[in-house]
């Protein structure tokens, strides 16, 4: 176990939802706060699918970050219908709420989801994308507006890119935790397993390399995940330096699940270039992830209506 040098009934601990319409930077902002890649980024709406925790511990404290889908509101299927429940079910758990809207800007589709933030619970705004804006002292009058909207708890404009305004937020954040013992481990970052980040990862290539081209109905599923020790080097080693051992190696087999064959064509592309590439980039993220050689094969499947179908969300691993 790791060893802490904090004081007995000095920890803190608590279960920090991040919500939000698509596209307002909640995973960006979870990947900045926890200091490595937990959750996928795209310009494509519905990039994420999952609950995913991302865990930062500093010095007595330890944030518990939910990272949750964008709030849907334009398509009713079976898939949006599953996003909403992850959405409406992290609130329910958790201590505090990080309400993520771009800065200067709230619509219809942000005050849906104010909505659904529990009257109860602290709810913090974070102004996001902070760095977009030319003159802040437009965001002022913005500022007022969301006062009169809610009560909220605190209000943090930043720019998620910007580590000095990720830093801030921790010590903002802080107060508000729960003094209880911590749920993980110090050094813990996540609760999701390699496995289910490789898929996630393959999945973002896909959408960053595909664009505006393909539709968002596709998911990736792992079909095989095999670890082997690296052998033994039989290479005497250099006088004075020591041997240094090879990474062990990862041999996973994935399938790009798509609607139709037409989607198909688009993934693999002309002569196969565009899979080799999500293939290839996927591949070389995964090894600085896992620190571990990668062998990579992308298969792609067609399957008809899946997003609308209970069964099949089910089974590719949608709560």
């Amino acid at each position: 176990m790791t060893e802490t040098t904090t004081t007995p009934g000095a920890q803190r601990c608590g279960l920090i939802a991040i919500v939000g319409r698509p596209n307002v930077g909640k995973s960006t902002l979870l990947n900045a706060l926890v200091g490595q890649k937990v959750s996928i980024t795209s310009k494509k709406a519905q990039t994420t699918r999952h609950r995913i925790t991302g865990v930062r511990t500093v010095a007595e404290n330890q944030f518990v970050f939910v990272d949750t889908p964008g709030f849907q509101t334009r398509h009713g299927n079976a898939l949006n219908r599953n996003l909403n429940r992850t959405v409406t079910g992290a609130l329910a758990d958790v201590d505090l709420v990080l309400l993520v809207v771009e800065a200067g800007r709230f619509g219809l589709d942000d005050a849906k989801v104010l909505a659904l933030c529990p009257k109860d619970k602290p709810v913090v705004l974070v102004a996001n994308k902070l760095d977009a804006v030319h003159r802040r002292q437009e965001l002022l009058p913005w500022l007022k507006d969301m006062q009169e909207r809610h009560p909220f708890t605190e209000y943090v404009p930043l720019s998620a890119k910007k580590a000095a305004d990720v830093e801030r937020l921790f010590s903002i954040l802080a107060p508000h935790l729960p003094q209880q013992d911590w749920f993980f481990e110090e050094d813990a970052l996540t609760d999701r397993s390699e496995r289910f980040l490789a898929s996630e990862l393959i999945r973002e290539k896909l959408f960053r390399l595909t664009g505006d081209e393909l539709p968002y109905s596709c998911t990736v599923v792992i079909d095989k995940w095999e670890e082997e020790d690296a052998p033994p080097s039989s290479a005497a080693p250099a006088k004075g330096k020591p041997v240094v051992p090879k990474p062990p190696l990862r041999r996973i087999a994935a399938s790009i699940v798509v609607e139709r064959e037409a989607h198909k064509g688009m993934v693999i592309g002309e002569g196969g270039e565009r899979l080799k590439r999500i293939g290839s980039e996927a591949r070389q993220e995964l090894e600085r992830l896992t620190e571990a050689r990668v062998f990579l094969e992308l298969f792609v499947k067609v399957r008809s209506g899946w997003a609308d179908s209970e069964e099949h969300l089910r089974s590719y691993g949608y709560e």
